[in-house]
């Protein structure tokens, strides 16, 4: 039986999924994936997929990939999907079709308690703040027992908890084979399981990361490769050209340092003076820290010159030659000792590359390529490739041995015309099979659209204030159960700000506001509801909230985008994409910006159903979506939702939800 037979058996009413796979329904998108990435695999040829939410697009790809015997390697572009993968899918599947499969997980080093950097952190005489000896110990006998050292395993852990740059290592700071806690290093075990493996769960970042550097072990695991599946592809452009360019920051340089001090000071104490050594780098992080001068943070400045934008040419420049000259004095210290430990060794490489690093940036950019500067508090030198088709023609899609034959490439939302040009353009899959899935939700029934007629034009200041004041009418009426998604910071603080000082009595919903406290406990809050006898909320969120977010049920009903989710047009990687459109005599603004929009917005509406029962209304606060002739696109490119003509209207249907749950919740 040919792979295809075989797997559109599995997806049949008495298939092997619907007799061992609790939940399980028969969906006809489902298994026209499943056998589409079937032939793909059969056929050895690269295919793009759309699959809309609701259409189950996880074992679409994972039963052919496991039916097919093949060594497999899947990507996603985020640890939480990695996880839910490794832990439940994959599992699952595997006990449901009997096959013998071996699966393994493979994060970035960073995920990993490194045991040589956690001995070091116990000698520190002085703790970064935010971490205490007690919190050390914990890690310390976690450590005893852990097997895998995933840091996802330990208990309250925080992500941004400044004990992580402790207890972990960089492929800066790795002592790699001459590491005196080689042999049981969670790093390696992990790899060697992996290299072991058939079935290996990586992420885009460590993806991309080894084809730059070739330092995370994907590498050794593609030449026996046959398939590859990217998950959550609508990330991967945009992923990959920050691993494929080249960065420096005054945080490298500091963090350098500080390694540099601390294992001097531990184990060559009086042979160098290294608080001079380490001085000179702090003093040149410093002097190029204020070469940029004062800017808000997270400004980019334009680097299209030798200097950038706005700076002093001369300033710039000696700041960058201190950079590179202190760095070399480091290697020259670092010479004199490097035979005393391996961590010495490993100091000396890194110190050639920020010299070297300091040193390029001093050059002419690559053509290709553009630059800028990112201020905040730190500075950050940023060289980028515009898009990832050349790497992906010539390291993934070429004709060298060592690449996987066939390429799987889905996500729920990949572009807004039949060829998914937003994707495969910059993504050089141009020639790739494309596959478009639509949603099973009857999204006429279960969703509506409003744009509020009257509101102030986005660029008007008190834009941010008006949504907030139409947020506290609208999410009081179904007692909360809202999401606001902006599109700046600003419009965050504005909103969230307005929303906490305008809901102050008991009754009123809570409001949650990003940054308030850390995403996992944002969004657990959030799903809980008023279902424990607590409050509904108002979550208001920005940036990473526009995807990967899955709130089903009634916990969420109404989802508020506040403006139309354009790229900045001063953001330099946006700008210099725009100047390469025009050069090629097409438009910026329907190639490039208006795509980008609809993917956005695409992405941010799909919060809203996410069940074939879920019920809600979408508001969009811009007037452009309707009024502009290129409204219709944006509104083509949303799921069919039912409009709504005026704000009673969406009062109204919002009431409905209310009732609707009164009546769901009575015990008769």
């Amino acid at each position: 039986m040919d792979l295809a037979s075989e797997v559109g058996r599995a997806f049949s009413p008495e298939g092997v999924l619907s007799r061992t796979t609790e939940y399980f329904v028969p969906r006809s998108g489902q298994k026209e994936m499943a056998l589409a990435v079937s032939k793909a695999i059969e056929g050895g040829y690269p295919l793009v997929v759309e699959a809309s939410t609701g259409v189950g697009k996880t074992f679409s790809y994972l039963v052919p990939a496991l039916l097919s015997g093949e060594r497999v390697l899947l990507s996603t572009a985020t640890k939480a999907l990695q996880d839910q993968l490794f832990g439940r899918d994959l599992p699952r599947l595997v006990e449901s079709l009997e096959l013998p499969v071996m699966v393994a997980l493979l994060k970035g080093r960073g995920s990993y308690l490194c045991l040589h950097r956690m001995e070091m952190a116990r000698q520190e005489r002085f703790l970064p703040a935010g971490v205490s000896v007690r919190s050390l110990a914990r890690v310390e006998e976690w450590s005893q027992v852990t097997r895998t050292g995933d840091l996802a395993e330990l208990p309250g852990l925080d992500e941004r908890s400044p004990m992580i740059p402790l207890i972990t290592s960089t492929r800066d700071n790795c002592l790699g084979s001459q590491c005196p806690r080689f042999r049981a290093c969670h790093v390696n075990l992990a790899r060697r399981e992996a290299i072991a493996a058939d079935v290996v769960v990586v992420n885009h970042h460590l993806f991309f990361a080894d084809l730059a550097v070739r330092e995370s072990g994907v590498a050794e695991l593609l030449p026996s490769v046959r398939i590859a599946i990217f998950d959550e592809a609508h990330q991967l452009n945009e992923t990959g050209v920050q691993f494929l360019g080249n960065n420096l920051s005054t945080g490298q340089l500091l963090d350098f340092s500080r390694d540099m001090l601390a294992a001097g000071l531990q184990l060559a104490r009086g042979l160098v003076d290294w608080q001079e050594v380490v001085a000179t780098i702090e003093q040149a992080a410093r002097e190029l820290r204020l070469s940029a001068g004062q800017h808000s943070p997270g400004t980019k400045l334009r680097w299209t010159d030798s200097v950038p934008e706005g700076l002093t040419a001369n300033d710039w420049q000696l700041a960058l030659e201190a950079v590179h000259s202190s760095c070399l004095q480091a290697c020259t210290a670092l010479d004199t000792v490097s035979e005393i430990a391996p961590d010495f060794v490993r100091l000396h490489e890194r110190a050639v590359q920020l010299a070297e690093q300091a040193e390029g940036f001093a050059k002419t950019c690559h053509t290709g390529f553009v630059r800028w500067v990112d201020v905040g508090m730190q500075l950050r030198l940023v060289e980028s490739p515009l898009d990832i088709s050349a790497a992906v023609k010539s390291k993934m899609l070429g004709n060298s041995p060592e690449v996987a034959k066939t390429w799987i490439f889905t996500s729920a939302t990949l572009g807004d015309d039949e060829k998914l040009s937003w994707f495969t353009k910059p993504c050089g899959l141009e020639d790739a099979s494309v596959l478009r899935i639509g949603s099973p939700f009857n999204y006429q029934r279960q969703a509506a659209l409003y744009v509020p007629p009257n509101f102030p034009k986005p660029g008007d200041p008190t834009h941010s204030a008006r949504v907030a004041e139409s947020v506290a009418i609208w999410s009081r009426q179904i007692g909360g159960r809202t999401m606001v998604l902006t599109t700046t910071l600003r419009a965050l603080r504005t909103i969230g700000d307005v929303l906490i000082a305008a809901f102050t009595q008991l009754k009123d919903p809570l409001v949650l506001v990003q940054g308030s406290m850390p995403k996992r406990a944002l969004i657990d809050r959030f799903r809980e509801g008023d279902s424990l006898g607590g409050k509904g909320c108002v979550l208001v969120a920005s940036a990473s909230f526009w995807e990967g977010i899955d709130v089903p049920g009634d916990s969420l009903q109404l989802v508020i985008i506040d403006k139309l989710p354009f790229p900045p047009p001063k953001d330099p990687l946006a700008e210099a994409r725009a100047k390469l459109l025009e050069s090629q005599g097409r438009s910026a603004f329907n190639d490039y910006f208006l795509p980008e929009a609809a993917v956005a917005l695409k992405q941010g509406a799909g919060r809203l159903i996410r069940r074939e029962t879920d019920q809600g209304v979408l508001v969009v606060c811009d007037s452009r979506l309707v009024s502009m002739g290129y409204g219709r696109r944006l509104i083509k490119a949303l799921p069919p939702m039912h409009r709504l003509a005026s704000e009673q209207a969406l009062m109204d249907r919002l009431a409905s939800f209310t009732r609707t749950c009164t009546t769901d919740s009575l015990p008769f």
